[in-house]
């Protein structure tokens, strides 16, 4: 081709793009306007399929929000509307902002008391009706569970303007009886409170004042997050019962090259000996148990000690474990004069052993395996009022066509108990799950075969069941709920048909095993739209499996059922639950 000729081209392709720059140039551009808070919230829609765009809002000239989004550039584009909780600002002057938007999709963004589509929520058909899930946006690692005066606080890693993984935000809900939530304003946020995003971290009850934080009446709830921008872990603290944060001036109290801190106060007994004066006389310490990839440990928890959750002074590592350290005692058998502590990190999967307020000694090589399928980023409740260990994780389901994505699992109740292969931990649903029930059935000492099942009719979606069998010479024993099969292989010992992924860092592959105790197995499923929770042997193993999505989750039969032998089905309980939601279309 002639030279000039391509020349010729070339210019005016650059002639093109540049007219089509000057044209995109008039429709997207950075837009502000001013207004006074008026309405509980600040309504945008969201595509995501465009570009993003950083959003702001400015309170009396301070910026209190800051997110990226994908917002719609149009009413017919907006494929859910997303809010920010707007209502502590009422009547002071604010300013919204967008990078890059359209004239068209920016007047969408405006104040309302309702969200387009509010009406709709927590009746959407993928939507848990017994599990806690966030209004809107994104989900991720549970944070900062904490009990505090009669509540129970859920934060939680949350994306409040998208549906994918982004502006990590501390989501914050509440409730009385781990089982009803209140979804109240997020309490941490990114690029205003913290310089960078709200990662995940722990919270406490700093019941005696040890970092001289309190004002006013109230015990001050003390939050630890990782703040991305910041290099290291932040203190948040509440005087007013978590409902608002302070962040801590001195932030970060702690830089290391790691993440995600969990903070548990350490009680002394006779055995231990005080790290000092300070800590004699408060009776313990502070314990951060956090993320660590030092290069001399690698992955690793690193344990450090503080008496005045300012200044921490490292103690011990524990190499082998990634993101979301954990760290609790628990009794064996139920006997409190014979304890271990549990180690885990974002898999689950955990250690058993000695603590002495400094270093972990875990009494076997090997870490053990409780949870399969998609569960990760769990926490325990701090401060619980009886006793028990509480947890909850993050259930890693994509939920697709809602204004909300991903889901958390049931809180469960763990426990230690000696086995045949040593000390291993159980987890069963809390008790309060019982509150739910709407109406129960019952079978029992029914004979099952290749020929012969037992079923009971139903018409609900909402289940808590639970089965004994005596296994007998069947090959496999199991429950069809539904469209939906669980099934125990006798001969493998497998619970859940086949491998199931167990998630660090990435995904691994692993197999729900359990054997037949006295010769009878148990299993006991939680049946939500998105998923089944099925737990074998009273707490030994946990298996999420997610539920294909569906428009109608009504279960018209659950069967008992053996094949390849014969088995007896000793009991079978199915409990219809209620929702949790009945009237709520409102977050708050």
């Amino acid at each position: 081709m002639n030279p000039l000729r391509v020349l010729a081209l070339w210019l005016s392709l650059g002639a093109a793009l540049l007219a089509s720059a000057e044209d995109d140039a008039a429709v997207f551009g950075p837009r502000s306007r001013d207004f006074v808070v008026n309405r509980k919230y600040l309504v945008f829609p969201i595509n995501g399929r465009e570009w993003k765009a950083q959003l702001r809002l400015t309170v009396e000239g301070q910026e209190v929000q800051r997110y990226i989004a994908k917002l719609a550039t149009s009413p017919e584009k907006a494929h859910t509307w997303l809010y920010l909780d707007i209502d502590a600002y009422r009547g002071k002057k604010a300013t919204v902002s967008v990078g890059r938007v359209t004239e068209e999709g920016f007047a969408l963004i405006q104040q309302a008391d309702k969200v387009p589509g509010q009406e709709k929520w927590y009746t959407e058909p993928m939507r848990p009706q017994f599990h806690f899930s966030q209004a809107v946006g994104w989900n991720n690692d549970v944070n900062g569970t904490v009990y505090y005066d009669g509540e129970w606080h859920l934060f939680f890693q949350h994306n409040p303007a998208g549906l994918k993984w982004d502006n990590m935000t501390w989501g914050h809900a509440v409730s009385k009886d781990l089982v009803h939530w209140q979804q109240l304003p997020s309490a941490l946020y990114p690029y205003t409170m913290a310089k960078g995003m709200c990662w995940s971290g722990g919270a406490n009850v700093d019941k005696q004042n040890t970092a001289g934080l309190k004002r006013g009446k109230e015990a001050p709830i003390v939050a630890f997050v990782t703040d991305s921008g910041a290099g290291g872990e932040c203190l948040a603290y509440s005087n007013d019962r978590g409902r608002t944060f302070t962040w801590y001036e001195g932030n970060p109290v702690l830089k290391h090259n790691g993440r995600d801190p969990k903070v548990i106060w350490y009680a002394y007994d006779q055995r231990d000996t005080p790290l000092d004066e300070t800590a004699k006389r408060l009776g313990g310490h502070w314990v951060m148990a956090v993320y660590d990839e030092a290069p001399e440990h690698g992955r690793n928890i690193a344990f450090y000690t503080s008496t005045d959750l300012k200044q921490w002074q490292e103690q011990s590592h524990l190499k082998g474990y990634y993101e979301c350290s954990e760290l609790f005692e628990l009794p064996v058998d139920g006997d409190p004069r014979n304890t271990r502590w549990v180690v885990f990190a974002g898999d689950a999967r955990y250690a058993v052993g000695q603590f002495d307020g400094k270093t972990f000694t875990p009494e076997h090589e090997e870490r053990h395996t409780l949870y399969h399928g998609p569960f990760y980023g769990s926490q325990l409740f701090s401060n619980s009022p009886d006793g028990r260990q509480i947890q909850i994780g993050w259930l890693n389901i994509d939920i697709h066509g809602h204004p909300f994505n991903q889901v958390f699992s049931f809180p469960y109740c763990l426990r230690l108990h000696t086995t045949s292969d040593g000390i291993r931990m159980f987890a069963e649903p809390v008790k309060e799950i019982e509150t739910l029930r709407k109406n129960s059935q019952t079978l029992a000492n029914q004979p099952l075969d290749d020929d012969e099942s037992a079923e009971v009719e139903t018409a609900g979606e909402l289940f808590d069941i639970r089965a004994i069998f005596e296994v007998g010479s069947a090959k496999k024993i199991g429950l069809e709920i539904g469209k939906q099969s669980v099934v125990y292989d006798v001969e493998t010992n497998h619970l859940g048909n086949a491998m199931v992924n167990i998630r660090e860092d990435g995904r691994e592959k692993g197999v729900a095993t359990m054997k037949p105790v006295d010769g009878k197995v148990t299993l006991r499923v939680l049946v939500d739209r998105p998923m089944l929770e099925i737990i074998g042997n009273r707490g030994e193993v946990c298996v999420i499996k997610p539920k294909p999505h569906a428009k109608d989750h009504r279960v018209s039969s659950i069967r008992a059922f053996a094949t390849g032998g014969e088995a007896e089905l000793i009991k079978l309980e199915v409990h219809e639950l209620n929702s949790i939601w009945p009237n709520s279309s409102a977050p708050r």
